[in-house]
């Protein structure tokens, strides 16, 4: 395929806009529906969506809904991806070859460093952004991207500002962004030369320099972004040109709106914003659950309390009607009344007659009782179907037990049960979002020189392939069963060792203390490794032997020194010795 002019390329990318809007057009409403009742500022399914303060939570008459797609956000993002604790660390794929000293502290010194990049970047900014959409609509993707300063940076997509569509294997490689810059930001951000500091006017459209040039900078310009396969992909040429990295990604002008005029028709269509290249698919993009082909997620918990969610904005309407009925209820008056001030304020007075009649000409217009507590249960029952969907009850266990009767073990394991719930989308996750994030950031970091000096890798992992082992609180959650059948077997084994100390034969304790520590995810600078176990039990053993050897030399200098003075006498031994030794000799010289 040669190369495309910038207008044929341009026609090209609106082709693929088109076509992925078709494909993502069947999700929308329900999107729509989703974010309505739990947040609804987060879409942006138009352009001119961003960048407005109006109030858009019209439909939500009770908060519930948001404040668990909140409480998810926040669960997913301490059980999974806590910036307070470790919740992954590198291993090789040797379990001997992890165990030795010096790897083994070289892998600690490069996991700390991650986390403390992690830190210093806008990553956990981003993510419960991300969280939050993945729980409401079950799509979130966000960018990573190389950084000088903090060797990578992260930015969100708010659903409806993107497309997505997937390769053979199911993963997402081709995205397509819909959003808007001033014109001050577009010049900045691709005409400016970042080594001169000067305008150069041939990457952006005509209009976008008249713009400018009328000081009009903050009128906002229509931008697409594409990132895509690269047919062009050469590795062996990707370090010195863009052009064959293995994703490329382009920039260009959909059109300049504004209230006066519409400019999109002068766009210049030989104008591209800016052509790169990733050698990474830098678009990150975890789903909650996914079927089959499709390229969104097909279900998430915004999706299964949908119906809860609208059954509770019915419900809450109907109870403050019932208790506006109760309040303020309708009144049935002549019509004579029609002219005449009335009023059913509290210690107001309205004047009327009876005609005659039994009732009172004023009265309200039925006198049914309005029992609102089957209503409220039912309000509680629906609140409480929405805190199960978006996984509430697991993330509050612990405040739902009291502390006085329940030991903190106790607690942990019920923690823990609830969090296996989570496993399988805690794998998607993990395949779609953590296992990406960790490789992207490791070959930022070798390709910004960070792997030099002190971080230098040891000789014995020349040609050895890393792999990731999370340690999250919900990864814990899952080894951690495997930890209950290993106390309870060194339980038992004690048992017996109480009256049958051979059984303790039977156990290796280094191995048994590797896997506990394994599963607990305890820091292997605290568990020393089978090399430096095996050099301190030996200097042990040669200290030992070295005590022993001068214990027995001062045993035999003791017993010489008591030789030495003991006196001469024939009826005790050394003087039968000496006897014998005496008449040994004098057969000799016979």
């Amino acid at each position: 395929m040669g190369d495309l002019t910038n207008q044929a390329e341009r026609v090209r990318y609106e082709a693929l806009r088109t076509q992925l809007a078709l494909e993502r057009a069947s999700f929308e409403p329900q999107w729509r529906d989703a974010l309505d009742l739990t947040s609804p500022t987060r879409a942006r399914f138009c352009l001119g969506e961003g960048n407005r303060g109006d109030r858009r939570n019209q439909k939500i008459l009770d908060s519930h809904g948001s404040m668990a797609s909140r409480t998810l956000s926040a669960g997913l993002m301490s059980g999974v991806t806590s910036p307070a604790r470790p919740w992954f660390k590198l291993t090789t794929s040797d379990p001997d070859l992890a165990e030795f000293s010096r790897v083994k502290n070289w892998l600690s010194a490069v996991s700390d460093r991650m986390r403390t990049l992690m830190l210093k970047s806008n990553l956990y900014n981003t993510l419960p952004a991300v969280y939050k959409d993945l729980g409401d609509v079950g799509t979130a993707p966000f960018i990573v991207e190389e950084d000088f300063r903090t060797v990578f940076r992260t930015q969100s997509f708010a659903p409806g500002s993107y497309y997505i569509a997937k390769d053979y294997r199911g993963k997402v490689n081709v995205f397509f962004r819909e959003f808007r810059m001033t014109v001050r930001n577009v010049v900045h951000m691709f005409a400016v030369d970042r080594i001169t500091n000067k305008i150069d006017w041939k990457n952006v459209s005509p209009t976008v320099k008249n713009l400018w040039d009328q000081q009009q900078y903050e009128q906002w310009i229509d931008i697409c972004h594409v990132i895509e396969p690269n047919e062009f992909y050469n590795p062996a040429l990707a370090d010195r040109n863009n052009k064959f990295k293995k994703f490329k990604s382009v920039y260009y002008e959909r059109g300049t709106t504004s209230a006066a005029k519409n400019y999109s028709s002068s766009i210049d269509p030989n104008v591209m914003l800016r052509r790169g290249g990733y050698d990474y698919f830098p678009v990150l993009c975890p789903r909650w659950s996914v079927t089959n082909e499709d390229a969104y997620a097909t279900d998430c918990p915004g999706f299964t309390a949908l119906g809860d969610l609208r059954q509770l904005m019915w419900s809450q309407k109907r109870k403050a009607e019932a208790i506006e009925k109760k309040v303020r209820p309708p009144m049935v008056a002549p019509t004579k009344m029609k002219t005449q001030r009335v009023s059913i304020l509290p210690s107001d007075i309205t004047y009327v007659d009876t005609d005659g009649g039994s009732l009172p000409s004023f009265r309200p217009a039925f006198n049914v009782v309005f029992d609102i507590r089957e209503l409220a249960e039912d309000i509680a029952q629906v609140k409480q179907a929405i805190s199960r969907a978006y996984y509430e009850d697991l993330f509050f266990a612990i405040t739902e037990l009291d502390r006085r009767q329940v030991t903190a073990r106790e607690i942990d394991e019920r923690r823990e049960e609830k969090l296996l719930a989570l496993g399988p989308v805690y794998e998607q996750l993990n395949q779609d979002q953590n296992d990406d994030l960790i490789d992207i950031v490791y070959a930022l970091m070798e390709k910004q020189g960070e792997f030099e000096g002190s971080l230098k890798p040891p000789e014995e992992l020349e040609g050895q392939d890393l792999k990731v082992e999370y340690v999250s609180i919900m990864a814990q959650a899952q080894k951690l069963i495997g930890v209950s059948s290993i106390e309870r077997f060194s339980g038992f084994v004690e048992g017996i060792a109480g009256y049958d100390q051979s059984v303790l034969d039977k156990i290796n304790n280094d191995e048994l203390v590797e896997v506990y520590g394994d599963a607990l995810s305890i820091n292997p600078k605290i568990i020393r490794s089978q090399d430096d176990v095996d050099q301190m039990r030996q200097q042990r053993a040669e200290a030992q032997q070295q005590a022993q050897r001068a214990q027995q030399a001062q045993q035999s200098a003791m017993a010489v020194k008591n030789l030495a003075q003991a006196p001469i006498e024939n009826d005790n031994a050394l003087g039968q010795i000496l006897d014998f030794a005496q008449a040994g000799a004098g057969a000799q010289v016979a």
